[in-house]
């Protein structure tokens, strides 16, 4: 076995773009690098000279003289920070709104088994996966695919797939943050002396009943409970139909809207060294109102019996497809997954952040608050049909999301005449509170995935000055929201702009990082950052399961689709339309791009323009100067002892290393004759 390795054009185990062409290691050139950022021949020789002479060094496109010195990029002030920032991202309105109705819709405890399941081979995997990235890159949700040609959009400059992504976050956040103000709304609302939803006004109409519970509760009668008619009709002001528009933005939820934005805008200003500060409130207030709202709802008469109803498992709905499907859905977008966030987050980290570790911690923690926001929730409608009167606590519950928060929840808080609440206004306004707390962690998270981005592409700018023009352009385009039938339009953008586009782009992503970049690459980063081989379990759900489940569950989406709806109503032709073109251009950004890079090296052979779009970039590489030497060394030791190890084994064994990590004995052997080498 020889004693050195030499990388040179042409050699053994290499191609002329001066990558390690076998065995799926990839290791840049620094005169790769040099074209890549339009770098000429003579600066490439007198760059490389520095390089070997421990003058500079070569990074992606930073070159630095100093070799512990980090490009100009903030990071976390400690790991704590980290944690706390990915906690508040993700613990969000849907744990509290979604969750517990999704749960009870899709057979109660037996739902449960179905979403541990896809958490444990889709969302811990995914969210593993994207922590790793961005840490390895310090890139956000666009630079962060130089990984690949094909998924970057163009050699240098990115616009595919992270486009598509981020033009999704950019749907979410707006109507995200929208329902904060509502939420804040509401907030202001509950210091009244009598809460306004409480009892019905002379002017609501006969068929409006109390939710004090005052009056008895027929539920198959065309009964609209105070809560239901104040939220409806006095703070959205919904009409029955869009047809004749959506109406100006209503006044007090512009004004509610304005503070949102404001809270925002001052948590995301300084970037990480403001947003980290405040994730320690953003994180832990929440939870201390949850359990302060468990162990009060726990005491009430008939909490038992909604507990129940909520964990009560249905066990013929396990093999109902659509329960799987929920499970999927409710999995991964319960941990903010595929909308650039969680890269963002990560490329602030230093390179050997344990994020195994942080990944582990969150997504369990995501799990368990979902579970006792499901048992305060229906611990408190339990409650709530006692006191009605109601056997069938289906009766109470109404509709998920913004139904289950803002009409049987303040049901709940309203019907106080057994004296259970002492102080409704106090519950009200820590359960509006927590909701806009856990709405500023989430919504923070979406827009400094955007800030991040247009820094990367524009380092000369301000921070605060793109943090302003962010949060003034997305508070423009949620005033749509604000308007009578804003409602309507968000059901729409959330369907065709943002669930479907980011799914399809998930499925993308995940394909695109293992088989296109290569599972084996991947894992190697990871080891070098982490300092210890990637596990079985990973390997497995990175490389075959999760991108095939992914898959599954989208086939099996476009086959049950059917158009979208708003309770009943059905939506005119023109905003059908209008939703398929919001679709097609998020979708739209990774095909367009793919081609335009492969129509870029037309001047090659078919199969060369190929493999050439798929092949790892250069510029996928730590970014700071030393980790970027270390990098290269570790990649050299990786692919001497690829062939190696190869060289002893026959085919089956070799893909089985590759794929899952499991080495045979004359492997281990090869690779150890290679260490000791070293």
């Amino acid at each position: 076995m020889k004693d050195s390795f030499e990388l040179k054009g042409g050699g053994e185990g290499m191609d002329n773009t001066g990558y390690v062409a076998d065995n799926d290691v990839v290791i840049p050139s620094i005169d790769n690098k040099l074209a890549a950022n339009g770098k000429s021949e003579g600066h490439s020789k007198a760059l490389a000279n520095g390089v070997q002479n421990g003058d500079a060094t070569l990074t992606g496109d930073v070159v630095a003289g100093d070799e512990d010195e980090m490009p100009d990029r903030p990071q976390w002030s400690n790991g704590v920070e980290f944690i706390m920032s990915c906690i508040a991202m993700s613990v969000g309105l849907g744990n509290v709104w979604r969750f517990p109705f999704t749960a009870y819709e899709n057979g109660g405890g037996a739902f449960l088994i179905p979403y541990i399941i896809v958490l444990f081979i889709i969302g811990k995997p995914m969210y593993y996966m994207e922590m790793a990235m961005g840490q390895f890159s310090s890139y956000g949700a666009v630079k962060v695919w130089n990984i690949s040609p094909i998924l970057t959009g163009d050699g240098v400059n990115p616009y595919s797939l992270g486009y598509g992504q981020i033009f999704s976050t950019l749907c979410i956040v707006t109507y995200y943050v929208s329902l904060m103000a509502i939420t804040a709304f509401y907030f202001i609302m509950s210091f009244k002396s009598v809460l306004p939803w409480a009892f019905c006004q002379p002017d609501w109409g006969a068929n409006c009943f109390d939710g004090t519970g005052n009056q008895t509760f027929n539920a198959s009668s065309n009964q609209m409970s105070s809560s239901e008619y104040y939220f409806k009709n006095i703070v959205l002001r919904e009409p029955d139909t869009i047809h004749d528009g959506i109406g100006p933005p209503e006044w007090r939820l512009t004004l509610c809207l304005i503070f949102s934005w404001i809270c925002v805008f001052l948590v995301c200003v300084r970037g990480v060294k403001s947003s980290g500060k405040a994730s320690y409130f953003l994180a832990l207030f929440p939870y201390v109102i949850m359990i302060t709202l468990l162990i009060k709802g726990c005491t009430l008469e008939g909490a038992g019996k909604g507990v129940l109803f909520f964990i009560t498992p249905q066990w013929e709905e396990l093999l109902n497809p659509n329960v799987w499907y929920a499970a999927v859905t409710q999995a991964f977008f319960s941990l903010n997954v595929g909308f650039g966030s969680l890269i963002m987050y990560s490329s602030y980290n230093n390179l050997n952040e344990n994020i195994h570790r942080d990944a582990l911690i969150v997504t369990t923690l995501d799990t368990f608050t979902s579970l006792m926001a499901g048992c305060t929730i229906f611990a408190i409608l339990g409650n709530l049909a006692h006191e009605l009167g109601v056997d069938d606590i289906k009766d109470v519950v109404g509709g998920g999301g913004t139904g289950l928060a803002f009409i049987s929840y303040p049901d709940a808080i309203a019907n106080d005449h057994t004296n259970v609440f002492h102080y409704v206004q106090l519950f009200a306004v820590l359960f509006f509170l927590m909701l806009f707390t856990l709405g500023v962690g989430s919504a923070v998270a979406l827009v400094s995935s955007i800030i991040t981005i247009i820094c990367d592409q524009f380092p000369h700018l301000k921070h605060w000055m793109v943090t302003s023009v962010v949060c003034c352009i997305c508070f423009l385009i949620g005033l749509i929201y604000a308007t009578p039938g804003g409602q309507y339009i968000l059901n729409l953008v959330d369907f065709y702009g943002v669930t479907f586009v980011v799914f399809v782009l998930a499925v993308i992503e995940v394909m695109g990082v293992h088989w296109i970049y290569g599972l084996n690459n991947f894992c190697h980063d990871l080891e070098f950052m982490q300092g210890s081989k990637v596990g079985f379990y990973w390997r497995l759900c990175w490389g075959l399961i999760t991108p095939i489940i992914l898959f599954i569950v989208l086939i099996y989406f476009l086959v049950q689709m059917e158009p979208l709806k708003y309770g009943e109503y059905i939506y005119p032709d023109s905003s059908y339309a209008a939703a398929w073109v919001l679709l097609a251009f998020g979708v739209a950004q990774f095909p367009i791009w793919a081609i335009y890079v492969i129509i870029k090296k037309r001047h090659l052979h078919f199969p060369e323009m190929i493999i050439d779009s798929f092949r790892a970039t250069e510029l996928w590489s730590p970014k700071v100067p030393k980790n970027n030497r270390d990098w290269k060394e570790f990649k050299k030791l990786k692919a001497k002892e690829e062939v190696a190890m190869t060289a002893v084994e026959n085919r089956f064994s070799t893909l089985l290393r590759r794929f899952l990590g499991y080495e045979t004995a004359r492997a281990r052997n090869a690779k150890s004759l290679i260490q000791n080498v070293k």
